[in-house]
């Protein structure tokens, strides 16, 4: 048999090697795929993934996802509990439709302490899918939103409460979310190119350059971080527009933040430049600049990937951080630091702690960021056993 399988084969192959190709076939996989079947494998990671694309979403739709126009004053409705979602009303009759009572303001003659009482004489359904307010989004302009009774009621449903202008917490904590979460990342990209640019320029050329860079680096991280916040922040003009402060705050946060990146790419590129590859492209004449982009920076680019999904955690800290010292974004515009700063006294933590809600936010995705930036480093790691 083996005579007759060796007469069918070539005459440089073996007569056995046929058939151990059909047992085993291998499909070789590419870097990223590699990369994605580890982190796969990093349940936290792939959930922590989950959560952020959940929030996200939020976030950019939240005119839809809030019942509520959140930038309209009630102030009959300042400082209003959580609207209490039934499904039971006081004859103890339970229905599959949740629905709500509306609330009133008053105050007791005796201690003039503000309640809100509901009136319990009309349930009020909730809907999905209901309209309401008009917004845009996108530049598509509607009045549909997610949830919320029905546009005719009279009664206002606020699923987290209302601020001290009456506005719905919710819708706030979601538009809060858009500046948060989007200056963590503006200025985690913009730290990134200062950091390249200047990580490069110190690990390539050396000597000197490397020393006063160093030096320099040095000497900023030495200042503690929020005086340097308070320091830079006056800095400001107070006239500013509210877009203006967002982006001056964004380019605040990089001025600080990439420190820690360039420090990164000068020890990948010290280990680098005098490999066989870089002195191939120096020998061809290419110039120092297409010698450090073309070839060098390619090879760092996972440890530039992971670098920066560590750094947003922090960069979402430092923004909500200096809105909450009343030195970052102002009103109208609002983020999660400045929600914050409404819950600072002990009195407000004692009889609304509800302000507190956006400190929530914060804390889920910071983790959430930690955790993925953890599951990012171990699938870019082909040592990770995890």
């Amino acid at each position: 048999m083996l005579n007759e399988q060796a007469q069918k084969q070539s005459p440089g192959e073996s007569p056995l090697s046929s058939e151990y190709e059909s047992q085993f076939e291998y499909s070789p996989l590419s870097q990223g795929r590699l990369v994605a079947r580890r982190f796969a494998r990093h349940k936290l990671g792939v959930a922590a993934l989950v959560i952020l694309g959940f929030v996200y979403l939020l976030v950019l739709f939240a005119p839809f996802f809030a019942p509520n126009d959140s930038m309209k004053h009630r102030p009959e409705y300042s400082l209003a509990p959580p609207t209490r979602i039934r499904f039971r009303d006081e004859d103890g009759n339970f229905g599959l439709r949740p629905f709500i009572y509306a609330s009133k303001r008053s105050r007791d003659p005796v201690t003039l302490e503000v309640t809100f009482v509901e009136d319990r004489s009309a349930k009020h359904p909730l809907y999905l899918f209901v309209r309401g307010s008009k917004y845009k989004v996108l530049g598509i302009e509607s009045d549909i939103h997610f949830f919320g009774p029905d546009k005719d009621s009279k009664a206002i449903f606020f699923p987290f409460g209302a601020d001290r202008f009456g506005r719905d917490l919710l819708g706030r904590i979601l538009l809060g979310g858009r500046v948060s979460l989007s200056a963590g990342l503006f200025g985690v990209i913009l730290s990134l190119i200062i950091g390249v640019c200047i990580g490069a320029v110190s690990g390539y050329y050396g000597g000197l350059i490397d020393s006063l860079i160093q030096r320099f680096i040095e000497l900023l991280r030495s200042f503690p971080r929020i005086p340097l916040w308070l320091a830079l922040s006056m800095v400001l003009p107070p006239q500013w527009s509210s877009v203006k402060v967002y982006f001056g705050i964004v380019t605040l946060l990089s001025l600080i933040g990439w420190t820690s990146v360039a420090r990164v790419v000068r020890g990948q590129i010290l280990a680098l430049r005098e490999k066989d590859f870089v002195q191939s492209a120096r020998a061809l004449g290419g110039n120092d600049r297409r010698v450090i982009f073309r070839h060098i920076l390619p090879n760092i680019t996972s440890y530039l990937i992971v670098s920066s999904t560590l750094a947003l955690p922090g960069m979402i800290l430092s923004e909500s951080t200096i809105s909450f010292l009343g030195l970052g974004i102002k009103e109208p515009m609002t983020s999660w630091g400045l929600l914050l700063k409404d819950a600072q006294s002990l009195e407000v933590l004692a009889l609304q702690p509800w302000l507190l809600t956006p400190g929530i936010f914060i804390i889920i995705s910071v983790l959430a960021f930690n955790f993925l930036g953890d599951a990012v480093r171990d699938a870019f790691d082909p040592f990770s056993n995890k």
